[in-house]
């Protein structure tokens, strides 16, 4: 499903060349369940904003469900990570002004399902995560395992073939972080293909396999990269 090879990303700060990612090469198959940590400024916000096809790499190839990402514009990009990809962030990202189900609705609006198609896919995502009983009620009306709830329901509506999800438990405390991280598992074994980033060891246990990133290269099976440690390949 995702395959890297070479990727690079570099900046430029006051004169000095900064690799956010650094000849990174990675895959990952369909219904694999991969966590990737580290720390802040490792590179992994740059790694999925290149894997969520928010930004592109400078060199190197990128394949998404075996198509190079490079030869999209960036309209034909926007369709892929409408209707391929499912994002799930730590802000939630939900629309105040909206109740549940409408803001699970907005995205296939965008994406030009139907009135009444979208109206059964957003209240089947709903009631999926739990949220059959609360689709009315908007944000400040949920807690915040409910919001995350919510915006898991908005990623899994269009039954994306990715879920790309950005520290999920970050704005939870630890008993609904768990039960968020339960919800993960449970879309693992339905056989969804899951990409989670985090910073937290706890959370990446979770996944079934994990990815260390430091100062933009990737390793696998390490908890910290060491002169022992091999870049993933």
């Amino acid at each position: 499903m995702i395959e890297m090879k070479d990727v690079v990303k570099r900046y430029t700060l006051g004169g000095e060349t900064i690799y956010a990612l650094d000849h990174v090469s990675l895959r990952v198959r369909p219904g694999e369940y991969v966590a990737v940590i580290g720390p802040s400024g490792s590179g992994k916000s740059t790694l999925m904003n290149i894997i969520g096809c928010l930004d592109q790499a400078d060199s190197g190839t990128y394949i998404l469900n075996g198509k190079p990402i490079k030869k999209y514009r960036e309209r034909q990009l926007a369709r892929i990570r409408n209707r391929q990809i499912g994002f799930i962030f730590q802000g939630f990202n939900l629309l105040p002004k909206l109740s549940a189900f409408e803001n699970v609705e907005l995205p296939m609006i965008y994406q030009g399902i139907g009135a009444r198609k979208r109206k059964k896919m957003a209240k089947e995502a709903l009631e999926r995560v739990g949220l059959g009983e609360r689709m009315k009620h908007r944000p400040n009306q949920l807690s915040g395992g409910q919001q995350q709830r919510c915006a898991i329901a908005r990623a899994l509506a269009v039954k994306p073939s990715l879920i790309l999800a950005d520290e999920p438990t970050g704005n939870l405390d630890t008993r609904t972080g768990r039960e968020i991280m339960q919800m993960f598992k449970e879309l693992h074994e339905a056989g969804n293909t899951i990409v989670l980033i985090t910073h937290d060891n706890k959370v990446a246990q979770c996944a079934e396999r994990i990815i260390r990133i430091e100062d933009g290269k990737l390793y696998e099976n390490q908890e910290v990269p060491d002169d022992d440690a091999v870049p993933v390949v």
